[in-house]
């Protein structure tokens, strides 16, 4: 049979067609439950598993509340030697503000019963203190800047030196001096003036810058003793009588409200019945001298 042939009977003797029939719906694969896969997959376990499973679990200890945990932290308490050091200084500055608050106070209280006239005589006794003291400061800086910035030195610090000599003679009353200041006079027609009367006189003046004192003729410097002496007063053994008349060189603006406090030494000699005159004065001349003594044992420590 030729190929032409062949080609001719094969859609004869073909089976025919069968009708589209719809596809079969095939049923879902059931998916198994995830728990069910963990169980099938096997489990990798890592080489320090062994271990860890034989190490013994640590039981957990009770619950601290906040404040237990807090009073753990602070006792049994744990002082370092510089906490000690610390709180020792804190100590004592406490305690140094408690006594200045203190004195304070007292004074308040004292000060709280004067009268406005002594009030301000006393603030203006402490603003002329506060300015004699500025005063002194701004000389001593001078000083200092001429000695710095001289271009002779030596021939300065040769001037400071007698100027300085000149200063220590009439402290220790061995050189007269003269200069403002005041002159007290106090008389004493009854006789009850004492010694420490007017050594208390003698200390107000210093305290409020008296440079010279002289009383009835007699030099008084750091060494000066006062004792009662029958109807007089001695002064380093020379003996002296009322009316007891007191030469001082000093600022007069400081001197006299010094002399003039409530409570100082005028108000204390008038309750002795004694009359005490201040004048101030442009120029007080004291001459008394005293003899510069040498010390028997002590020797300058200088060379």
């Amino acid at each position: 049979m030729s190929e032409h042939e062949r080609d001719e009977t094969t859609p004869a003797q073909a089976s025919p067609p069968r009708p589209a029939s719809a596809p079969r719906p095939r049923p879902a694969p059931e998916t198994a439950p995830a728990s069910s896969l963990r169980k099938e997959l096997p489990a990798e376990v890592p080489a320090s598993a062994p271990a860890a499973a034989e190490a013994p679990k640590a039981e957990p200890g009770p619950q601290l509340t906040g404040r237990q945990r807090l009073v753990q932290g602070l006792w049994p308490p744990r002082v370092t030697r510089a906490q000690l050091i610390v709180a020792l200084l804190l100590f004592g500055l406490g305690f140094g503000l408690a006594v200045q608050v203190a004195s304070n106070s007292d004074s308040d209280s004292a000060l709280r019963g004067a009268r406005q006239e002594d009030l301000v005589r006393i603030l203006d006794e402490l603003d002329d203190r506060t300015q004699r003291l500025e005063d002194e400061k701004q000389g001593l800086e001078k000083q200092r800047d001429e000695l710095e910035n001289s271009s002779d030195q030596a021939e300065e610090a040769r001037r400071q030196t007698l100027e300085k000599e000149r200063q220590l003679g009439v402290l220790a009353g061995t050189v007269a001096a003269q200069g403002p200041g005041i002159t007290m006079t106090i008389e004493d027609t009854k006789g009850t003036v004492e010694a420490d009367m007017l050594l208390d006189a003698i200390q107000e003046l210093r305290a409020a810058g008296a440079e010279a004192i002289q009383v009835n003729g007699v030099r008084v410097v750091a060494g000066t003793y006062l004792t009662d002496s029958g109807n007089g007063v001695g002064v380093d053994g020379n003996k002296i009588t009322a009316p007891y008349r007191f030469k001082v060189i000093g600022k007069p603006q400081d001197l006299e409200p010094a002399l003039n406090i409530p409570g100082g030494v005028v108000q204390t000699l008038e309750k002795e019945q004694a009359t005490v005159t201040v004048e101030r004065s442009t120029k007080i001349v004291v001459d008394a001298l005293r003899a510069a003594k040498r010390p028997d044992y002590a020797r300058s420590s200088s060379r």
